[in-house]
């Protein structure tokens, strides 16, 4: 992997995309990809990566070196459903990919001994032929079609992600799967119908996937982790025929997961590097955090800013900043000693014999990076206080003058504050610095406040999310 990163820097790449994650993250000095990404960013490339298909617990979240821009999975307007119509005419809506003809009014049976793999249906003694197999857990399809089977309605974990099987089949929740059960039960001759997919508009999105990686961020805790989220939920993308899709050879198929959604930063990171060739990779992370969308905490599960970081991708607003946050390698440097890393374990990471920068030991906080967000870990029912000095440089207009808002979803609880609240610049290039403060009290376990302060100078608006939590991981 390192020789692969060092061969395309080599190559002259402007950016590099990586959809590759792990189920956990790693100190960056046991990291190829921090390591490989840092060498990277000392050429000025970056690397955009995927954060992570391991959605259902905290501190999952992976490639969370703050060189790397690590990126979720969220949903678009467009949503693949298909249907599932009982004999009692209650219909089932679910996301899934069915590309078969209408299969009606076909009889529903329960496998014998509850499980749908091949090798349980085989020895279970009844015939599955031409019926709808109830499959409580999550399946591949494969058994059903192995009997003989007309259709399947699998359980899954993951009802946001529409699947594409080898059979007639629709993937239902947990919540569903219990309410055709209860049909099933209660009714002499139990059939279904399952329709042809077909796409639908979806208001709610963007919504993050139920499987991307939420933070907190392990390994920097004050460095906020996912740090966007892109569209990563059925997307329709180029496919190897050698690796057939539900039994069939295809050039085209549709695929979720924080690697598709990792493609879509990359595209856009070289977007904003077409207008601004010379910029920092961090100075190119910077512009597409500050530029995202919000997401509606109330639409999505919760931890907010933990799961889809600043927000959706907007490749539109990305190349006129307005001000951007800069890092170079000694900033990181500085960060790593901060966070404990001895010469040793630098060396790894940077691949220099100079020990110098970690001398003395540590010095200043991880939290004093110029990194565009910020996270606060708080213990529960106790005060706390965390300071962020920042600097941000001038890209937008000479003559500019930009003053900070200050936006809190629970003001009572947790007070952003920001000295100075007005920066005048009069000229581009130039740099000021501030300070933010957090302060305040949470007062039970895995609750979470979102803020940002937002400079604007009335075109542009430069927000840094800020985020306050107690998830204990």
């Amino acid at each position: 992997m390192l020789a692969a990163f060092d061969d395309a820097v080599a190559d002259g790449v402007d950016l590099i995309s990586f959809s590759i994650g792990d189920d956990l993250p790693a100190q960056y000095f046991e990291d190829a990809a921090a390591i490989g990404s840092f060498h990277a960013m000392k050429a000025g490339v970056l690397t955009s990566a995927a954060a992570g298909n391991s959605g259902l617990e905290s501190g999952r979240v992976c490639n969370v070196a703050p060189w790397i821009l690590s990126v979720a999975a969220s949903s678009t307007d467009r949503r693949l459903v298909d249907k599932l119509v009982l004999g009692n005419g209650k219909t089932i809506v679910v996301s899934e990919i069915n590309i078969f003809p209408e299969l009606k009014d076909v009889p529903f049976v329960f496998p014998i001994n509850g499980s749908c793999e091949a090798e349980s249906l085989a020895v279970a003694g009844r015939s599955y032929k031409g019926k709808i197999l109830l499959c409580a857990l999550p399946s591949n399809g494969s058994g059903p079609v192995t009997v003989g089977a007309a259709g399947a309605v699998i359980g899954t974990d993951q009802p946001d992600i529409a699947f594409s099987l080898p059979l007639p089949a629709v993937m239902v929740s947990q919540a569903q799967f219990t309410r055709i059960m209860a049909y099933v039960n209660r009714t002499r001759n139990p059939v279904g119908t399952i329709l042809a997919s077909e796409s639908a508009f979806d208001s709610e999105a963007p919504i993050v996937a139920s499987f991307s990686s939420p933070g907190p961020n392990m390994i920097t805790p004050s460095i906020l982790k996912p740090d966007l989220s892109a569209p990563g939920i059925d997307i329709l993308a180029a496919w190897s025929p050698l690796s057939p899709v539900s039994g069939r050879s295809v050039a085209y198929s549709i695929d979720s997961g924080t690697s598709m959604a990792c493609p879509h930063a990359t595209g856009a990171a070289a977007y904003v590097k077409s207008f601004h060739p010379d910029w920092s990779p961090a100075m190119i992370m910077s512009a597409l955090i500050t530029t995202a969308t919000p997401m509606n905490s109330s639409r999505n599960r919760g931890g907010g800013e933990l799961t889809y970081g600043a927000g959706q991708l907007n490749p539109v607003r990305a190349p006129d900043p307005g001000l951007v946050y800069d890092a170079r390698e000694g900033d990181y440097v500085r960060m790593l000693c901060a966070q404990g890393y001895n010469s040793t374990q630098l060396q790894l990471v940077t691949d220099s014999d100079d020990a110098a920068p970690c001398r003395g030991g540590r010095r200043g906080s991880a939290a004093d990076l110029n990194y565009p967000t910020m996270a606060v870990h708080a213990a529960p029912g106790k005060n706390f206080s965390a300071h962020f000095p920042r600097t941000v440089t001038n890209v937008g207009v000479p003559g500019s003058v930009y003053v900070a808002k200050l936006v809190s979803s629970r003001p009572e609880l947790v007070r952003v504050a920001v000295s100075p609240r007005r920066l005048v610049f009069s000229q581009l290039g130039q740099r000021l610095s501030f300070t933010v403060t957090v302060s305040g009290v949470l007062g039970g376990a895995n609750e979470f406040v979102s803020a940002a302060v937002v400079w604007s100078d009335g075109d542009r608006h430069v927000r840094s999310p800020v985020i306050v939590h107690t998830v204990d991981v």
